[in-house]
């Protein structure tokens, strides 16, 4: 069956870990036409997305799955489109419920009988613990042993292998004991706690992991299932958000969560978008602003009409981008892959030199322990070589799981992208994370990115004579410039909030390149007005020099000036600048306090460009003005020439080429489509302060992916040399293991509550 929707949902099958779901997540990713692919373990189901226009046959999703050892069923995906939340686990007892529950009683049955009364020798509790043990090995340890047949039947292993070795080795071990005569002490404590202690950790993983991915699942529960449609006759209908089409008017009450993306047409409301854009205040919407699904109407009636549906909404984007970052893989992990495509035959063959070695030298064997345990700590060893060699092996291969291993990189990335997402910065993948720990140097593009990217009046200055009985120039300007859609214009028209309503005007033009004239009549004539530029006036015979100071010291801080004239005289001179973003300049001056080198591009003017900088507390030396918009990945090519890495933050279509080439590319809010594709992190917010953040929290998610492989290599470093000489049992193993695991995840869990007060300083050259 072919599938042709964007995204797809399978249930999947013999997943243990996150380890487990991270194989299904790489088998999905690796079959041809797939975007992304987010696995969740808890719900046991996946959700795919597949690249534009791609048509992927849902069988070959299904094998890729099942090659990588598990089971996959198609779901019935959501017919609108929209995010929605995973399936509910098929049972109360499903995941890791019953092994805890029925594990850990076993367990405190055999603690309490052996511990505390000593009851381990005797021969009737030897069958009352085979009694115990031998449910729990098929029930709780069956999960262990389908997943270690299905990887067996692919020649592969992985944890469940290990764990299955250790468990069944302590249990037949005891069992032919038991069944022999023995009198001696026999293991089935162990074996039920290899078991039941795996479990417990892998249980506390999955919920611990559960809210790694907390952003994540929230996001895909912002958008509701139902809307409130309008009709042509005014009737108000609630149905499916699956039903909304492109040009539906929806009606939102206070408190209403908006169900789609659209554009306000009545009404006037805050709006909180906080969850998607991380802006902790509400926006105010009035007619003709835009809506986006899962933000919240708070506190007015707005009439929406619907623009984007399905896959096309900003908060599908938005989940589109959070999904493949989490599913993605970043270099460092390589070497954490490539180390356990390995570590289980190795630990294999670890285990059996040691069941070989307390076999056949027990003498040996023994010396060598009580050597270090001069330096460690004393052990009680068996006294039967069999044994120790049983043992020991068993517990070389439950301390040796790469669980921890295979989880450092992806859950760190999970919780940083998550966190991110909290705050209105969508990381991209992986090696987004990676490559802004190398960065020193930030660029900037000016418009729209340091600056507002508007025009805004400055300032002007009135050249009429007091005896002449005239309109303020502001209003005059306004009025004129009020029909007009040029950005000069409309900061003229925006400049006066009450205009006149005294002027009127006659025959109005737009001269496109040069201004505006109209015509006004006055007590003894009528007057030609003309809004434009000064060259224009000059070559309509109007004499501008009255207006030279002004000009002079204007446009050498970078402003454009334009004049007003009234039939051949010029009345009044209007500066109007970019100005920079609220806090520009304290953001600036934080990234270079951290030691980030910060420039400037810009295809404005010298003096333009320079009077920005100099506004924000750019040098002049690090300035690019004048710079065509082909150009600016080449001058970003020239910073790195110098060999600096350089993270780029721009806004526009021209500026999607320097975003590719710098080493690393940020894509601030309204960013063009083209820009957002090029950037590895974007900014839901136009505010530049989120600029040192995602630095911050990027530079932190690697270095928590570091401290995660650190321990991992560390843990089984240490664990399998102290567990082949005999000073760690197998049910301390197996509690270790799951210890490693919360270890890993509890360190990416910081990431939630990280603060960029906690930031470190990049590693700057020295002599900069």
């Amino acid at each position: 069956m072919k599938q042709a929707a964007n995204s797809v949902d399978l249930a999947i099958s013999g997943m243990t870990c996150q380890g487990c779901a991270r194989g299904a997540t790489e088998a999905l990713q690796g079959v041809a036409g797939v975007d992304s692919a987010h696995v969740r373990l808890e719900q046991a189901s996946a959700a795919v997305r597949l690249k534009p226009d791609a048509t992927v046959n849902t069988a070959d999703l299904i094998t890729a799955v099942e090659a990588a050892g598990f089971e996959a069923t198609l779901i019935d995906s959501d017919k609108s489109g929209n995010a929605s939340a995973p399936p509910a686990t098929a049972s109360a007892w499903s995941g890791w419920k019953l092994n805890v529950a029925l594990g850990i009683p076993a367990t405190l049955f055999f603690i309490v009988a052996e511990w505390g009364f000593g009851l381990g020798m005797s021969g009737w509790f030897h069958w009352a613990g085979f009694a115990v043990a031998l449910p729990v090995q098929i029930l709780c340890g069956g999960k262990f042993y389908r997943g270690a047949w299905k990887q067996l039947k692919r020649g592969q292993s992985n944890m469940d292998t290990l764990v299955s070795l250790g468990s069944t080795t302590a249990f037949t071990y005891s069992a032919w004991g038991l069944f022999a005569g023995w009198e001696g002490h026999l293991y089935f404590m162990e074996s039920v706690g290899i078991i039941t202690f795996v479990s417990i950790g892998h249980w506390l993983e999955t919920i611990t992991s559960s809210k790694a991915a907390g952003a994540m699942e929230a996001l895909l529960n912002l958008a509701p299932e139902t809307a409130t449609r309008l009709d042509e006759n005014g009737v108000e209908k609630v149905v499916p958000v699956a039903e909304l089409i492109s040009g539906n008017l929806v009606v939102l009450k206070p408190g209403d969560r908006i169900p789609i993306d659209g554009e306000a047409l009545e009404g006037r409301s805050a709006v909180d978008q906080s969850m998607l854009t991380g802006e902790s205040l509400p926006i105010v919407k009035t007619p003709g602003d835009p809506l986006y699904g899962g933000t919240i109407n708070q506190d007015g009636r707005l009439v929406m009409r619907v623009t984007e549906t399905g896959e096309g909404t900003a908060l599908a984007q938005i989940i589109a981008v959070v999904q493949r970052a989490q599913s993605s893989r970043a270099k460092i992990q390589k070497l954490g892959d490539q180390v356990s495509s390995v570590f289980v035959p190795i630990v294999i063959g670890v285990a059996l030199l040691t069941a070989l070695g307390w076999a056949l030298a027990p003498q040996q064997a023994t010396a060598l322990s009580n050597f270090f345990g001069q330096f460690l700590w004393k052990v009680s060893l068996p006294e039967l070589a069999m044994t120790a060699a049983v043992l020991h092996a068993a517990a070389v291969l439950i301390i040796a799981c790469p669980c921890a291993m295979g989880l450092a990189t992806p859950v760190a990335i999970m919780a940083g992208t998550n966190a991110a997402a909290k705050r209105g910065i969508l990381i991209r993948d992986g090696e987004a994370l990676e490559k802004s720990g190398t960065i020193d140097t930030v660029a900037f593009d000016k418009t729209g990115t340091l600056t507002a990217g508007r025009p805004e009046l400055v300032a002007h200055v009135n050249l009429g004579t007091e005896e002449e009985e005239v309109d303020g120039v502001v209003s005059i300007a306004s009025a004129l410039a009020a029909p007009s859609k040029h950005p000069l214009s409309r900061a003229i028209a925006e400049a006066e909030t009450a205009p006149s309503s005294r002027i009127v005007l006659d025959n109005w033009t737009e001269l496109q390149g040069r201004g505006i004239q109209a015509d006004r009549a006055g007590a003894t004539a009528t007057h030609t007005l003309r809004l434009g530029s000064l060259e224009w006036l000059r070559e309509s015979g109007i004499d501008i020099e009255p207006g030279g100071p002004f000009m002079s010291q204007w446009s050498a801080k970078g402003a454009t000036v334009i004049g007003l004239a009234e039939g051949e005289r010029l009345i009044a001179c209007f500066a109007l600048r970019d100005s920079l973003k609220p806090g520009a300049a304290e953001i600036v001056a934080g990234l270079q306090r951290e030691g980030y080198s910060v420039w400037l591009i810009s295809g404005d003017h010298r003096s333009v460009a320079l009077d920005v900088a100099e506004q924000a507390g750019i040098p002049a030396n690090h300035v690019f003005p004048e710079v065509r918009p082909e150009k600016k990945a080449a001058i970003v090519e020239q910073i790195q020439s110098q060999g600096r890495r350089v993270a780029f933050v721009g806004d526009g279509i021209n500026d999607a080429p320097a975003l590719k080439q710098a080493d690393l590319g940020i894509a601030v809010s309204r960013a063009s489509d083209v820009a957002r594709e090029a950037a590895d992190i974007v900014l839901l917010q136009s505010d530049i302060a989120a600029v040192p953040e995602a630095l911050g929290l990027a530079r932190a998610t690697l270095r928590t992916i570091k401290q995660n492989l650190f321990w991992a290599f560390f843990y089984n470093a240490a664990g399998i040399p102290l567990a082949a000489l005999g000073f760690l049992n197998p049910m301390l193993c197996a509690a270790a293991m799951g210890f490693s695991d919360l270890v890993v995840i509890g360190n990416a869990l910081r990431l939630r509550t990280w603060s960029s007060k906690a930031r470190q300083k990049p590693q700057v050259k020295p002599g900069e």
